[in-house]
């Protein structure tokens, strides 16, 4: 299948350089975001920009959602099965968590789709770069595999069902708590009137050491945090892990106290920064000004 179709629904951080990528491999794209403006940008490189999600969605071999969350993505693809042409595969890449996941294969199940739970793994420039590792589970499709190899580096096939969403809770649960203990580590340091790069040569080169702390430390230490991953996606992602790990049996106590941070972070007004930026919720409280 040469002329392979793809609608991308939804170019925000994440799903904007996936409709590139997909574009420079040679792929027809349709895009559609909620606001427009965030689309028309792809038009340059050759997308077709479409005003309704059905539209877009209409013609194409593969629908891509990559939305904020189940409810959206729930909302949007109720508009969307309809449109879609028969033999066309449903390829879900947004992080929804556990019980919405499921109730998406549902759903597509009741429509006769077939549906790909597709997560992946990486932020804003892994995605540029074409770089992210895609998490799948359902059915293998060669157009999936087009879609996949255009845009990740490499791709994990792990199951029939939505195994993937559940694997993508477990890497989400590693990476927050790493974020967060990073920006408490900085903090930290500077309550104690330590250079805060100090604790990042610490563990340079040993088995605590991890290229993550230092990019994050760094950032943090510079007070650059332009949303790679937005604080507020890294909230709601928390609390994906915490619901589905409790359902499950687990006492995920850390990514409760994780989501915690990160919304104290979000009061203080670092909402859209990024989810490094939880730096402030551990940072002091007293008043006294932080040396920069």
């Amino acid at each position: 299948m040469d002329n392979l179709t793809v609608a991308v629904l939804g170019t925000g951080i994440m799903g904007e350089p996936i409709a590139r990528n997909l574009l420079r491999a040679g792929l027809g794209v349709r895009a559609w975001n909620r606001t427009r403006a965030k689309a028309e940008p792809l038009a340059d490189d050759g997308a077709v920009v479409c005003d309704e999600a059905a539209e877009a969605a209409d013609g194409a071999d593969v629908v891509v959602t990559m939305l904020h969350d189940g409810d959206a993505v729930e909302q949007v693809i109720a508009g969307v099965l309809p449109a879609m042409e028969e033999g066309a595969i449903w390829v879900q890449m947004s992080t929804v968590g556990a019980e919405a996941t499921d109730r998406l294969a549902e759903l597509a199940r009741s429509r006769d789709v077939p549906y790909v739970d597709s997560p992946v793994l990486g932020t804003r420039k892994p995605a540029e770069d074409g770089a992210l590792v895609v998490l799948a589970s359902g059915p293998h499709d060669e157009r999936v595999d087009r879609v996949f190899e255009a845009i990740g580096s490499r791709t994990m096939w792990i199951g029939e069902g939505t195994e993937a969403s559940r694997l993508k809770l477990v890497a989400n649960s590693w990476v927050l708590a790493l974020t967060s203990a990073i920006g408490e580590a900085v903090a930290l340091a500077e309550a104690f009137d330590l250079d805060p790069r100090l604790f990042l040569q610490a563990i340079e080169g040993g088995l605590m050491d991890t290229p993550y702390a230092h990019l994050k430390g760094e950032a943090i230490i510079k007070r650059e945090l332009p949303a790679s991953f937005p604080l507020t996606g890294a909230a709601k992602d928390a609390g994906l892990v915490a619901a589905a790990g409790r359902a499950a049996g687990a006492n995920p106590r850390i990514a409760d106290t994780a989501r915690e941070q990160f919304r104290r972070a979000i009061e203080l007004g670092h909402g859209d920064e990024d989810m490094a930026a939880v730096y402030y919720a551990a940072r002091r409280t007293d008043g006294a000004e932080i040396r920069e």
